[in-house]
């Protein structure tokens, strides 16, 4: 299979999903397998592949939409800072709607706070060129994929003395949260299938620590229904022989030791930080934050009033996060809770697991 085309192929998928079938009539119990990516999550969702597993194989989602993981304190600092009138908010649109404590930054926006929404951090830049008596603060939130565009955005403004230009760093890791998720008594996952964006920069040697401290599968996988197909045979297989490794089944674009560029643009700008995750809690280590000697970069440092943070009563989209619980499990599902009335930061984003689940898989059948 070398064309994209090849890996979405209606009778390659089928003949997969036999292959999964049949091999999983040897597992001496049901597995359970978790993905980390947010579109992997959408992915999976749209091609009904949970319904073509066997029983013994089990998927379930993780932490990997960043939207979702954005804690709701990073959203309520964000609703402040727009507050004040003379800056200007640039975000990605689904962070828009997600809720705050008080309600979000669209509702901030109909209050006339000005806040934009923009494709990357360039645009961003562009719009503290065009105000420079205005104080532009863009909304950094993502993983490891991201990150490098908002460092180089940080580069330019740099270079050409573009004084208003300042992020607000929401970035996440994708190594702490594993090492979170593997040491959880509450779960007990038998394979990850990781990230294809994020390995493209961090690299699939990245993850070596899930075989070598933890004796976990894992397998790097792209985005075609084929692609996953074929991660979850190697996780079957790994769990067959009780033989754990990282292997790299997305080997067309992800190379064992990443983007080594891109590594050290991130490394120039930020450096981990304690951070909180929705559902996971504070986690060591596991954010990017704005190193001491860009601190006029960092819009962190902006005094404004932040409410006590306060998550939506009765949503379980933490929950849902750590693979505790799936969407229909939650009381608001498909109830108060839609992706036109988004009660949780799950429903908000199409790589949210609550959005997948209601597009995809709610009715049974998929899209």
């Amino acid at each position: 299979m070398k064309s994209s085309d090849a890996f979405s192929d209606r009778s390659t998928v089928d003949a997969l999903v036999r292959r999964v079938r049949e091999q999983a009539a040897g597992l001496p119990r049901q597995v359970t397998f978790m993905e980390v990516c947010g579109t992997h999550t959408h992915a999976i969702g749209a091609a009904g592949l949970r319904r073509l597993l066997p029983p013994k194989v089990r998927l379930i989602s993780g932490p990997g939409c960043p939207v979702c993981v954005t804690p709701v304190d990073y959203l309520d600092r964000a609703e402040a800072l727009a507050a004040l009138p003379d800056v200007i908010i640039c975000t990605f649109g689904d962070l828009v709607r997600v809720p705050s404590s008080r309600g979000s930054l669209e509702q901030a926006r109909a209050r006339g706070c000005d806040v934009r929404v923009v494709y990357s951090p360039r645009d961003a830049l562009a719009i503290a060129r065009a105000h420079p008596a205005k104080r532009v603060v863009f909304l950094a939130v993502g993983f490891e994929t991201t990150a490098p565009t908002v460092a180089a955005a940080l580069a330019e403004a740099e270079a050409e003395s573009i004084a208003n230009f300042q992020i607000l760093s929401g970035s996440k890791l994708i190594e702490p949260p594993l090492r979170a998720l593997v040491t959880d008594g509450e779960l007990h996952i038998d394979g990850f299938l990781l990230p294809g964006h994020v390995s493209v920069v961090i690299g699939s040697d990245a993850y070596a620590f899930l075989r070598e401290e933890f004796g976990v599968p894992a397998a790097v996988v792209g985005f075609t229904p084929a692609d996953i197909l074929l991660g979850i045979l190697e996780l079957n297989q790994q769990v067959l022989e009780g033989k754990p490794r990282v292997a790299n089944l997305y080997s067309r674009v992800v190379r064992p030791e990443g983007n080594r560029h891109a590594q050290s643009v991130i490394v120039r700008f930020f450096e981990p930080v304690d951070t909180r995750w929705r559902g996971l809690g504070e986690i060591p280590a596991s954010g990017l934050g704005v190193r001491a000697a860009w601190t006029h970069r960092d819009a962190a440092t902006i005094d404004v009033a932040v409410p006590e943070p306060c998550e939506p009563h009765g949503c379980r989209c933490g929950e849902v996060l750590k693979g505790l619980v799936e969407p229909p499990e939650c009381p608001l599902f498909n109830t108060g809770c839609t992706p036109d009335t988004p009660v949780g930061a799950c429903m908000v984003s199409s790589e949210g697991t609550c959005a997948a689940w209601y597009r995809h898989e709610r009715l049974g059948t998929a899209a």
